[in-house]
């Protein structure tokens, strides 16, 4: 056909169509294969995500997937587990993409072998735990909260020590990582600088976020319900005091009367059974006085220094840089905390107790009375024999062969350094009688002038800290813990002394004789009145003794109404001496003031 007019002819249609549709087909074919290219990204990307994969070479199979086997995060009661990936890599796309970048360069130890042996892997570990727990810290524990958020905690489910940590955390900025270190595999925080984990842990205040409410009512319930349950427990064993004190008063009874029975006209001969405390403590009505119940602990050798010690003690950075009491944390595990340490180990050490007494008793459950009048302190400590479990490393198996039982009540003083935290563990140190640093005889005999200072023989006492002019508290390079050999000058001492820096000592033996004194730079006997007793009577020990409440006795501590005291108690029971017996953590003590631990009601 002909075209006319000047006008272009129309190109035939089907190749208009074919023209047109290729940018759409070019369009559809590029996203089918975009579709096709993501998918099949993605599904590698997800394969090296998978338990199968991460294990697939050796070095991890036949190292951290051992150890990861069995824990936690592998089976647990809920059967909710956690692999590889959930822990170690991001799941949002940028950062896993980024993660995995990063991760390429780790085959890099795979090919060149530095991995390759469990040896090798060994000594690489620390190197590569640090890699994660700075990649965690920087991320606020970012994995570790795809499972667990603070929000979702229930106080009610956790036990005590978790429940303060945690609120911790929140307040301060702490993360998952900072305590949570070996988890799922080897812990190795012991192998790092001591430095570099205060660097790390140090809390970051952008992540302190708000304590949840549902945390807050969670935390008050499970209080209640404790004190609850406390108030029950007291209430039974007061009856079963009672019960206890009827059967004692009924056998005295009998027997005076068998007595007067056979010899009409003569004084009753005396019983063991007596009322304890009747000599020292004339005018008080000790049925009158409210009990507190106190449990004390086996502590093994866990030293002054050890809590302050981030490598063996969890505790260490709320003790020291957040300023928790020993009671914070461990106020409610005392039972589960001695029975670990007394069977030989327990805590991350697993070395505070290598002499362990067969069948010696984690905790003594005691029942402490407190009374005053307007010159005298009066204290009533009871508890049950614990009977008699030789020591299988002393002759005879008795330690302190003549006293069966001993006392010890110390107030703090002030000056002392976390004494208000602490209170009488601020004497126990790493190089006392027994302790894994006890100098022993020829290294204190080497140093004549402080040995003659100490007046020491054969073993160290408790002492200050502040006596010392340095105390090695972590023990790096292989150094010491303690400092019994760095003594201050006698001028500093005495000025310690008149400032009030020391620990008010009382003591009371099994045949009811006792000792008043302090303690410094060592253990002093000073000229402070104290009269005391010790009764065992149906399988219970009572022990009362008095002091004044102001004396002019230099390491008495005036007791005065208005403020408050941390006091602590130790009870060497079956005949032990030294570091082997029980003590409380710090306990608050005042003059008929209800908000302390121990209120001393007047008479």
């Amino acid at each position: 056909m002909t075209q006319t007019n000047g006008a272009e002819p129309k190109k035939p249609i089907w190749r208009r169509y074919f023209l047109y549709g290729m940018p759409v087909a070019a369009i559809a074919g590029i996203f089918a294969a975009g579709i096709i290219f993501w998918g099949g990204f993605n599904t590698a990307m997800e394969a090296t995500n998978t338990l199968p994969f991460c294990i697939s070479c050796h070095e991890m199979e036949d190292n951290v997937y051992q150890e990861y086997k069995g824990t936690i995060h592998d089976v647990n009661r809920s059967g909710v587990g956690a692999v590889c990936s959930d822990c170690h890599v991001p799941k949002d796309w940028t950062h896993k993409m980024i993660r995995k970048i990063k991760a390429s360069k780790e085959i890099w130890g795979k090919l060149t072998g530095t991995i390759s042996t469990p040896e090798r892997f060994d000594a690489r570990r620390l190197h590569l735990a640090m890699n994660e727990w700075e990649r965690m810290k920087a991320t606020d524990s970012r994995e570790c909260r795809n499972c667990h958020d603070f929000e979702s905690m229930m106080p009610e489910f956790q036990k005590p020590r978790a429940r303060q940590q945690h609120m911790n955390a929140m307040e301060t900025g702490q993360t998952c990582i900072d305590c949570h270190k070996g988890i799922a595999h080897k812990d190795l925080r012991d192998r790092a600088d001591e430095e570099y984990l205060e660097t790390l842990e140090a809390p970051n205040p952008d992540f302190a976020r708000e304590i949840p409410e549902e945390y807050l009512a969670s935390l008050a319930r499970i209080d209640a319900k404790e004190a609850e349950e406390a108030e029950a427990a007291k209430v039974a064993k007061a009856a079963e005091h009672e019960a206890a004190q009827a059967h004692i008063a009924a056998a005295v009874d009998a027997a005076l009367a068998e007595e007067r029975a056979k010899a009409a006209g003569t004084a009753p001969a005396a019983t063991e059974g007596g009322d304890a405390g009747d000599d020292v403590a004339p005018g008080v009505d000790w049925n009158a006085v409210p009990s507190t119940d106190l449990t004390l602990f086996y502590p093994g050798q866990a030293s002054f220094e050890w809590v302050q010690n981030g490598k063996t003690h969890g505790g260490a950075r709320p003790l020291t840089k957040g300023g928790d009491a020993c009671t914070t944390c461990h106020a409610k595990e005392l039972e589960t905390i001695g029975g670990k340490v007394v069977a030989g180990g327990g805590g991350k050490s697993d070395e505070l107790e290598p002499t362990p007494i067969p069948g010696k008793p984690g905790i003594i459950g005691a029942t402490l009375k407190a009374a005053h009048d307007a010159d005298n302190l009066y204290v009533q400590l009871s508890w049950p024999d614990t009977g008699h479990n030789p020591a299988p490393f002393v002759d005879g198996g008795k330690m302190d062969p003549d006293n069966q039982v001993k006392v010890a009540m110390m107030i703090a003083g002030t000056g002392i350094e976390m004494g208000d935290q602490v209170g009488c563990w601020a004497t126990c140190h790493a190089d006392n009688t027994y302790m894994p640093f006890d100098p022993g005889t020829e290294a204190i005999a080497a140093n004549a002038a402080v040995a003659a200072q100490l007046e020491a023989q054969t073993s160290i006492t408790k002492y200050l800290t502040e006596s010392r002019t340095k105390v090695e508290i972590k023990g790096r390079r292989g150094k010491a813990q303690g400092g019994w050999d760095q003594v201050k000058s006698p001028e500093e001492l005495e000025q310690l002394l008149a400032d009030g820096t020391f620990m008010d000592l009382m003591r009371v033996y099994a045949d009811g004789s006792s000792s008043n004194g302090y303690l410094l730079e060592r253990r002093v006997e000073n000229d402070g009145e104290i009269a005391a007793s010790a009764k065992l009577s149906a399988g219970t020990w009572t022990v009362t003794f008095a002091r004044p409440l102001v004396t002019n006795a230099p390491g008495d501590v005036a007791l005065e109404a208005g403020k408050t005291y941390t006091v602590g108690f130790a009870i060497h029971d079956d005949y032990a001496a030294a570091r082997f017996h029980h003590i409380t953590l710090n306990t608050s003590l005042a003059l008929d003031n209800a908000d302390a631990i121990i209120n001393v009601v007047g008479q």
